[in-house]
């Protein structure tokens, strides 16, 4: 989804706060910091359903989930209560493999893999203060998807916990997913 500038006028906010908006928009916390989110845009949403569809083909009958916007992921500080948290997002794609994180608000801790589809708005946060944030909460895989070029960047968590250096694929690329042995994403259909 696209962001707008933070409208939220307070400095910092937690889930707590943000459980009580119902002003019809969708938002997402960064370090506690409100961002509101701008609908996405017709090529966004084909990315995204293709993206979805090709996890979802994968997915059936195995016990990881994937989910697809707006979909809730909060990422507490070791054992934070809910509360108390200060990022929680929206992400375009999501895969959870452990069960115990879902519920009725959608995930709380990482996710195995997360996809977040580039706009205008969104290019800083994606590339840089998600791609932190994810790396430090333990998300195994981060894909950012860049339909302007045509490319995905893939990072993959290692071993000492951090990204490393990314790898970039076009759209004539088919993407072996990491998390799993023998998904292959055809990139061809989700940018062409």
């Amino acid at each position: 989804m696209s962001h707008n500038l933070a409208m939220k006028i307070q400095e910092i906010y937690t889930y707590k706060d943000y459980m009580t908006w119902n002003d019809n928009h969708y938002w997402e916390l960064i370090d506690g910091v409100a961002y509101q989110m701008a609908p996405p845009s017709r090529r966004h949403q084909d990315i995204s359903g293709e993206l979805h569809y090709q996890f979802k083909h994968y997915l059936r009958d195995k016990n990881c989930k994937v989910y697809h916007q707006p979909f809730g992921v909060r990422l507490p500080l070791e054992n934070e209560p809910d509360e108390y948290i200060k990022n929680a997002l929206l992400p375009d794609i999501a895969v959870v493999c452990d069960q115990k994180k879902l519920d009725d608000a959608g995930c709380r801790g990482a996710p195995d893999l997360i996809i977040e589809i580039l706009s205008p708005s969104t290019s800083k946060k994606d590339l840089k203060d998600k791609r932190e944030l994810y790396e430090k909460a333990g998300v195994k895989e981060y894909w950012i998807v860049d339909p302007y070029h045509n490319a995905v960047q893939i990072y993959i968590l290692g071993e000492n916990n951090s990204y490393g250096k990314s790898k970039v694929y076009s759209q004539n690329d088919k993407v072996k997913v990491g998390i799993f042995d023998d998904l292959e994403i055809d990139l061809e259909r989700v940018l062409g």
